[in-house]
């Protein structure tokens, strides 16, 4: 049996047939201190990030098959990394909206009130701003800063072990989905846009597009129609998720 689950072997295959193609850009048009970004991921990028926050996730907060990761986070490419982090560890991404089967082992949120009230066992804190070094608000004991702490974490991520095919990987207000399930047999490629408020419309849409050897444009908030039809044209956007 093969050590990585599907969505890690969909990522590692980015990487290997194009690792500096941009695999997806994220436009911030909401109010609040990230408004303004503009953040681009090739598959090899990405994947850094993964394999850090897999590690972290194995190595620091006993991850594995059989864990629920809660991911409280918006539509994100922070969220992106975070979930294919956990299904790299084999544990299962539980959305805001799916039907909680007790406390998640871990939760990462970017909420500090999230943080403060969480009935998980280990908690992250995220800081969704590109530049952050630390989280800018308050962390509480026994939490994780993923801004100042994600760093000091491996670029090369090796599981303990492989969940079964069947067991949950996703789950959220849309249903559970199972990890042999999870990655597309045959995606839909091209430069493909999503603006979406819901973090598991861009889970399953970018596993769509990158089993089809494409790459997402991510608006997140709302921008003037004029902005947005220049900015799709200028990233040669293909067509709308």
């Amino acid at each position: 049996m093969p050590t990585t689950t599907p969505p890690a072997a969909l990522l590692a295959r980015l990487v290997t047939t194009d690792p500096g193609r941009p695999r997806v850009t994220v436009y911030d048009d909401t109010d609040g201190p990230t408004r303004g970004e503009r953040i681009e991921l090739s598959a090899r990028v990405l994947a850094n990030w993964v394999a850090k926050a897999a590690n972290l996730l194995q190595d620091e907060l006993d991850a594995g098959p059989g864990s629920t990761v809660r991911l409280d986070l918006p539509p994100h490419w922070r969220t992106l990394y975070w979930a294919f982090a956990a299904w790299s560890v084999g544990a299962c991404v539980e959305l805001p909206g799916a039907e909680a089967h007790g406390a998640p082992d871990v939760l990462v949120t970017d909420s500090p009130d999230a943080a403060a009230g969480s009935d998980a066992d280990r908690v992250v804190v995220v800081t969704l701003a590109a530049l952050a070094r630390t989280a800018g608000v308050s962390v509480p004991p026994g939490a994780v800063d993923e801004a100042r702490e994600l760093a000091t974490h491996g670029d090369v991520f090796e599981p303990y072990d492989r969940p079964d095919d069947d067991a949950e990987a996703l789950r959220s207000s849309a249903g559970s989905t199972t990890f042999e399930s999870l990655v597309p047999p045959a995606g839909t490629g091209g430069r493909v846009h999503v603006a979406t408020g819901e973090a598991g419309t861009l889970l399953r849409t970018a596993l769509k597009v990158w089993a089809g050897d494409g790459s997402l444009v991510l608006t997140r908030g709302a921008p003037d129609d004029d902005v947005l039809a220049a900015r799709l044209t200028s990233e040669g956007v293909t067509r709308e998720a």
